[in-house]
């Protein structure tokens, strides 16, 4: 696929939390690792002395996922909504980490605690890639908008998808192919549907104010 960096290695432990890295920067690495689950000393000792070259580790868990409780219907619709994302090359776990984070099984800052569980919605989810790919974005470009904020699965198309493209065009004359740069720029701004007007109201993640 054009335009995509090489996908990182993962080091997959036992326990179902991997490993991966980011840039350089061995002597820090250690104040900057996010723990999702317990590691022994021998795992964490293992991960330095890899053959690979110094990078900076951070953790992630999909314990979460792994350990959904679901029917037979609605690991149909889980499974359906994996194959709507079939065309971004994503691995099997990446598809259940961003469908996790869009539908609240996931810990994500831009719902803060106010995103409940839920199933993953194909209508949902097939309609907001189709919206997007009606904003003139490439099946590339739309690889790297849902990798960077895998939450847009999740949002209200209605309401902060298509309400957030509006006012772009209405009040900053952002459209075509500006608003496709802004969007793989700073793909968040479609999940914006708080204005606090330099008065916070503490959802940062989902202001205006940010823009």
């Amino acid at each position: 696929m054009l335009g995509r960096s090489p996908v990182s290695p993962l080091l997959t432990l036992d326990s179902g939390i991997s490993l991966s890295f980011l840039g350089p920067d061995l002597a820090t690495a250690a104040r900057n690792v996010k723990f999702c689950g317990a590691l022994s000393s021998n795992t964490f000792q293992g991960a330095w002395t890899s053959h690979l070259s110094p990078k900076k580790w951070i953790v992630h868990s999909t314990a979460q996922i792994d350990n959904l409780a679901l029917n037979d219907e609605q690991k149909k619709t889980w499974e359906a909504c994996r194959e709507a994302l079939s065309a971004f090359e994503f691995s099997a776990q990446e598809k259940d980490k961003i469908l996790g984070k869009a539908f609240g099984h996931v810990h994500s800052p831009y719902w803060g605690e106010e995103r409940k569980q839920q199933v993953p919605d194909i209508e949902i989810v097939s309609g907001i890639i189709d919206y997007l790919r009606s904003l003139g974005l490439s099946d590339d470009e739309l690889y790297k908008v849902v990798k960077k904020f895998p939450e847009v699965l999740g949002c209200s198309l209605e309401h902060d998808l298509k309400n957030n493209v509006k006012i772009l065009e209405k009040d900053w004359g952002i459209k075509g192919k500006t608003l496709r740069n802004l969007l793989l720029r700073n793909p968040k701004v479609l999940g914006y549907n708080v204005d606090c007007k330099g008065d916070c109201m503490a959802q940062c993640t989902r202001c205006w104010v940010r823009f």
